[in-house]
């Protein structure tokens, strides 16, 4: 029996991240729901632990509504100019 990786090789190079990467107090983090059910209420549990784990910092909720739309301009807009970080929620 021979097992086949079903991942392909990447022709683009890995590029480490290098931006900020710890959060501070008064940073916000967004989280981004999928519109799948219960995906908003997964990301409260996220976002309370979040808070619990790192002291002062801010937690926003947005929900997408529709697991099959892409992201509104809008909703992409407000996470930019109001968020550190965000997380966004897939699958189901």
């Amino acid at each position: 029996m021979e097992f086949l990786d079903p991942r392909g090789q990447s022709v683009t190079p890995v590029e480490p991240y290098r931006g900020r990467t710890p959060l501070v107090a008064g940073d916000t983090v967004g989280l981004f729901a999928n519109g799948f059910p219960d995906s908003v209420a997964f990301l409260q549990h996220i976002g309370t632990a979040l808070q619990q784990a790192l002291p002062g910092i801010g937690v926003k909720l947005w929900n997408k509504g529709n697991a099959s739309a892409l992201a509104s301009r809008q909703h992409l807009g407000e996470i930019q100019a109001e968020c550190t970080a965000v997380v966004a929620a897939y699958g189901h």
